[in-house]
């Protein structure tokens, strides 16, 4: 505890800079970035790490850009981990392309699939090392509002029982989207249409695993798709994805679509012939980045999933939660030196990073709309198995070098028709 002497239950301990709530990617990039700064930071997390987290534990190359601000590419690299080169893709009539990311050096993958256990715990250690306080099991239960202002928050420590109290110039909410912070702070609710319901568990023993990430849409989880990412130690992290508002249209079970897929499936079920899961299928929310919800105002800001950054049409949450954490810890650091904490001057967190993955949340979301539609999926994945400039094209897009509204474009829409 860095000497902090702990007060009797109702006193509050020491004053921050800034506060953040919540060590996931986002909250632990922030922590890290801020605490090279030179901010007095203290980083609040109610588990104990190292923990697991449920995810597709697919590492992007926006994530993997983060991992470099924060000088962690050779430890991610050298932690238990597979290698991933490209991606391959299926259509609900069974056409199948594989398609490899762009990557301008061939001695290093452009990605990972790394277990949440191992991915957040590495960010962690790092934002400890900077923070000026860490505590681990730590429930916040209460955001303290002073004269319209985010203050403070309260809390229990979960080992000792002790209700504790700390104050900050700023407040950061990194506990996700139903976390304490942007419930406290009177933040929207995300409508069904704007979050994907997911399941996932590891394979032990599944025949075919490659160098890629898979990426399957298949009749039984349309709209969605059903996934098989590599892992470390022959393990497999194969799960499925479906907005909650069709789910309950369709009145689908998503555990038993996820099983047809994998026991009666002919794509799948030899694969599967004899693989063994390990642990249990386990299920979470993805708010998606559809929905701009307010991520800012008196005091706070948001990132990550409090702030609902999910791309839409890949469902990978990591990079914009990092990338929302790095610029958070921007924008606090300028209010800082400012000494101004108001709504006013932090919204531009939301202009500053809306400018840099708003336009690609919204393409997403139009590729989330196409994929509605089994004749374009057939269509598309139909003909980049057979056209190497729409595959490239698709490959730019996945590295994020070329612009996902060039997959929408009228112009692309022409070449896959008459490719």
């Amino acid at each position: 505890m860095n000497g902090t002497k702990l007060n009797k239950p109702g006193d509050f301990v020491d004053m921050f800079d800034v506060i953040i709530v919540g060590a996931g990617p986002s909250g632990s990039s922030c922590a890290a970035m801020l605490g090279k700064k030179g901010r007095k930071v203290l980083l609040l997390e109610k588990a104990k790490y190292p923990r697991d987290k449920t995810c597709g534990d697919a590492i992007s190359g926006k994530s993997m850009r983060a991992v470099k601000t924060l000088g962690l590419q050779a430890q991610l690299e050298a932690s238990p981990q597979a290698d991933v080169w490209g991606v391959k893709f299926s259509s609900p009539n069974g056409a199948i392309v594989e398609i490899p990311f762009p990557n301008k050096d061939k001695t290093r993958a452009p990605g990972f699939c790394c277990r949440r256990e191992i991915f957040d715990n590495m960010l962690f250690q790092e934002a400890k090392k900077n923070a000026r306080q860490t505590i681990e099991e730590f429930q916040v239960s209460e955001v303290i509002i002073e004269d319209g202002f985010a203050v403070g928050v309260k809390g229990t420590d979960l080992r000792s029982k002790r209700q504790m109290e700390f104050r900050a110039k700023l407040i950061i909410g990194a506990d996700g989207a139903n976390g304490v912070v942007p419930r406290a702070l009177g933040v929207d609710t995300l409508p069904e249409g704007d979050k994907c319901m997911a399941l996932r568990a590891y394979y032990k023993g599944v025949k075919g695993l490659g160098k890629n990430i898979e990426l399957h849409f298949i009749d039984e989880i349309l709209p969605g798709y059903f996934w098989i990412f590599p892992l470390d130690n022959g393990l497999a992290n194969v799960g499925v994805g479906m907005i909650g508002s069709d789910i309950r249209k369709k009145k689908v079970d998503l555990r038993k679509a996820m099983l047809n897929a994998i026991e009666r499936n002919e794509m799948f079920k030899q694969r599967f012939a004899g693989a063994q899961i390990v642990g249990e299928i386990k299920g979470w929310v993805l708010p998606f980045g559809s929905h701009h919800r307010k991520n800012y105002g008196n005091g706070f800001m948001l990132v990550g999933d409090a702030a609902s950054l999910v791309d839409p049409f890949t469902g990978e949450g990591i990079g914009n939660a990092t990338t929302s954490g790095i610029m958070a810890a921007k924008i606090a650091d300028e209010a800082l030196a400012a000494r101004d904490f108001s709504e006013t001057f932090l919204k531009r967190y939301d202009r500053e990073l809306f400018e840099e993955i708003g336009p690609e949340l919204k393409t997403s979301k139009m590729l989330q709309k196409m994929g509605r539609f089994k004749f374009l999926l057939n269509l598309i994945i139909g003909k980049a198995s057979r056209n190497e400039e729409i595959r490239n094209t698709i490959s730019g897009m996945l590295a994020n070098e070329v612009a996902k509204k060039q997959i929408i474009s009228p112009s692309f829409m022409l070449k896959v028709l008459f490719a």
